[in-house]
């Protein structure tokens, strides 16, 4: 189940986290300046991004959530409109790429395994061009 605001529609979101994991997911959707913040926090870099995820380690056998996203909403909506896609579609994309790194795909480290899972369900949810694939570019 995801775990996100109320005022989001997170049925579609649920679907692609089905595909993946039946643990819980927390999504926290935020504006620019939090999510700068957030990342200065989180990873000593004083800017804002897409998308980080947070997974949370279960050493001890717990049935723990598999970790949070945090999406920048202000960001997406920025991007879907340059992009000439829907806001809901870069939602997906990046709720998608924050739940691969949750799962342990690191495509700064693979081989391109993480680029490959991504785009293999962007085709079978036909979701629009892949975030890795679009910051390669």
């Amino acid at each position: 189940m995801i775990l996100c605001q109320e005022d989001m529609d997170c049925d579609f979101l649920q679907i692609l986290a089905d595909e993946l994991s039946t643990k819980d997911i927390e999504l926290l959707l935020v504006d620019n300046e939090t999510m700068k913040k957030i990342n200065f926090e989180q990873r000593g870099i004083e800017k804002s991004t897409d998308v980080l995820s947070f997974p949370l380690l279960d050493e001890f056998g717990f049935n723990l959530p598999l970790g949070s996203i945090v999406i920048n909403t202000e960001l997406a909506e920025q991007t879907a409109s340059k992009l000439g896609h829907s806001k809901q579609e870069e939602l997906s994309l990046l709720f998608l790429h924050g739940l691969l790194h949750l799962l342990g795909y690191d495509h700064e480290a693979d081989q391109g395994q993480m680029r490959a899972k991504e785009e293999e369900l962007i085709l079978k949810f036909k979701l629009p061009k892949s975030l890795i694939v679009r910051t390669e570019g």
